[in-house]
């Protein structure tokens, strides 16, 4: 089952992040999800959504020293595999609206402020924030769910690789 967008950036998995001068692709070992997000102007009109994605349709620009990313174009997401045929177990709707807010706090961390807003589902939108740590010697790994699975049941360890490393 695919994970909400939002929830890839704090996970217990390495991530790359690439960035140009026009946009940021950022990898993730989950799953081996991906987005590439183009970066311009702020505040512009995201392309026409042909269909909702799990990831979205993103956007981004910088304010001062802080990367905005601005997704619309989500798939309602359920939050279980099962689910009541009244749909009780929905998480969010289509209506989903996602900005997320990173600012380097020292060159080694960052600062995650992501706020989420979903007319269809909450009565209004909330901010969550993480603090986020560059791993360089992390590597993506290949991510087979039974084999290399590091998050079993909410209980996380870092693979050998991320053992070894001292940062």
């Amino acid at each position: 089952m695919a994970e909400l967008m939002t929830r890839q950036i704090p996970a217990p998995y390495a991530q790359q992040w690439i960035q140009t001068p026009d946009q940021l692709v950022i990898l993730y070992e989950y799953m081996h999800f991906f987005r590439i997000i183009p970066i311009g102007a702020p505040n512009r009109p995201h392309g026409e959504i042909a269909e909702p994605t799990y990831m979205g349709d993103s956007i981004a620009w910088w304010e001062d020293d802080t990367l905005v990313i601005d997704t619309i174009g989500l798939n309602e997401w359920l939050l279980d595999a099962t689910h009541g045929e009244d749909g009780s177990s929905r998480w969010h709707s289509d209506q989903m609206h996602v900005v997320e807010r990173i600012r380097f706090t020292d060159p080694a961390n960052a600062s995650y402020d992501v706020t989420l807003n979903d007319p269809g589902v909450f009565e209004g939108a909330w901010t969550e924030n993480w603090a986020m740590e560059r791993k360089p010697n992390w590597k993506i790994l290949e991510f087979i769910c039974d084999d290399n699975d590091r998050c079993r049941a909410g209980n996380c360890v870092d693979a050998d690789v991320q053992k070894s490393s001292t940062q």
